[in-house]
């Protein structure tokens, strides 16, 4: 999927400095679900353009369409075409100075409205995206694109070929569409969080108090989650509080990713160990504490999919570590579920939201292949608590909160579990929570950590 930004302000390679990308150069940059790549298809005194590019793996889109009934849907769908979240998702990721309006080198430019033309060639669009854009100032083109070119009579499919030109401030373009993509897709890649809420009131700072459609909006941004929605449109109903905000925001609450993995290191730290595993590592998130930490003399990311390695890598910046930071880490691929020997003989090892993600019956393999083949001194598993998700905003009763978690436990169902791989393979097991904490529901994650 493509995003291309266009002005005309001379000197027009200016916009280089207000991406904070130059534009002699590709390049790339893992995100959640692929690959971004920034370059300039031109860069000239009178024009320039910076496209964004994303290149998706299929692989790790697994969520579901509200009211999809498609069985082969998670493998057969428009998510690596068509516009959404996943490429306001990058344009946040990758151009985030830019959506502050912060720019070193030319402060005064990213303050100053100038011309732009904005292009998203392959929009899957619900609704009018003109009387979302136009109210904001843009001339909107939103061209249908043919469902077949060969067959005329067909019609035309569901998604445009958007233009938008105006004279905004880059910022608050590019804050627009970050909002306003996923508004028009009428889908969200990821679970929709109270954190959602501060996002769109920061995205939309001095254009969506007054826009015509802000309830639409709300709606469509959050989710349909009404709780959120109507949180959020409280909020933008005091038009003072949209815009007056402080120079300086109010340090956000840590999220729950981040507490995770802050509970995750102290019971590594608390173990002593120093050549660590984490198993089913995804993208690196932990990785990358893990290498900043000395202590950790040999570290190890094993994961089934490639493709996530190869996002790791580039996390990781391995290319260019010095090559004794660079002897501390290696990356495997794997199957947890089958007895590796190159797993065997570490001090510790993580399973961090890992086990949910495995088919039930496969669970005795992989406690085999873990604590009886590899045999770390110490593991730390942590998993959803499925008691917690009735407190969510919007998660249907019996839903599970990513689709494809193949099951969520109880606190009961856990400590089940752990007592029983702990008296199978002679390890002890503490277990305890990860999160804010409910009276009746406990905290959303659970702990647990085994020791030999």
């Amino acid at each position: 999927m493509l995003l291309t930004v266009t002005t005309t302000h001379r000197p027009a390679t200016d916009l280089g400095y207000l991406l904070v990308k130059h534009p002699d150069r590709l390049q790339t940059f893992g995100v959640s679900a692929g690959r971004a790549h920034v370059f300039y298809p031109e860069a000239g005194e009178e024009r320039c353009t910076a496209a964004l590019l994303l290149e998706i793996d299929p692989a790790l889109l697994r969520t579901r369409q509200q009211g999809e009934t498609f069985t082969l849907h998670q493998h057969v769908n428009d998510r690596p075409y068509a516009a959404s979240s996943l490429l306001s998702a990058a344009l946040g990721r990758v151009w985030r100075s830019a959506l502050r309006g912060d720019s070193r080198d030319r402060p005064k430019l990213a303050a100053t409205p100038i011309p732009l033309e904005l292009r998203i060639p392959a929009l899957r669009c619900k609704g009018s995206a003109e009387e979302l854009f136009a109210p904001l100032g843009w001339a909107v083109e939103a061209t249908p694109i043919a469902l077949d070119a060969q067959h005329p009579e067909w019609g035309p499919s569901r998604y445009v070929d958007l233009r938008l030109t105006g004279t905004l401030r880059l910022a608050d373009a590019l804050n627009q569409v970050y909002v306003l993509l996923p508004v028009l897709d009428d889908a969200k890649h990821y679970w929709v969080s109270p954190d959602e809420v501060e996002k769109l009131l920061r995205a939309g700072t001095g254009w969506l108090a007054g826009h015509p459609r802000k309830a639409l909006i709300a709606k469509r941004y959050l989710a349909h989650r009404a709780a959120l929605t109507s949180a959020a449109l409280a909020r933008l109903s005091d038009h003072s509080e949209m815009s007056e905000l402080p120079e300086e925001p109010a340090p956000r609450p840590e999220s729950l990713h981040q507490l995770r993995r802050a509970a995750v290191l102290r019971a590594l730290a608390e173990s002593g160990a120093t050549r660590v595993l984490d198993l089913g590592c995804g993208p690196g998130a932990l990785l990358g504490e893990l290498v900043r930490d000395r202590r950790y003399t040999e570290i190890v990311g094993a994961d089934v999919s490639t493709v996530a390695l190869e996002m790791a890598a580039r996390r990781l910046h391995l290319d260019r570590l010095p090559e004794r930071q660079r002897a501390r880490i290696r990356l495997l691929q794997t199957a947890l579920t089958y007895r590796d020997d190159r797993l065997k003989g570490f001090d510790a090892a993580v399973l961090m939201e890992v086990i949910e993600h495995v088919d039930p019956p496969r669970l005795p393999a992989l406690a085999a292949s873990l604590f009886g083949h590899a045999a770390p001194a110490t593991v730390v598993v942590t998993t959803p608590n499925v008691e917690y998700n009735a407190l969510y905003p919007g998660l249907a009763h019996g839903h599970l909160r990513h689709a494809d978690h193949r099951f969520e436990w109880d606190r009961a169902q856990f400590g089940t579990w752990c007592d029983e791989v702990a008296a199978g393979y002679g390890y002890t097991v503490t277990r305890s929570g990860i999160g804010p904490e409910d009276p009746a529901a406990g905290a959303p994650t659970q702990m647990a950590v085994f020791s030999k």
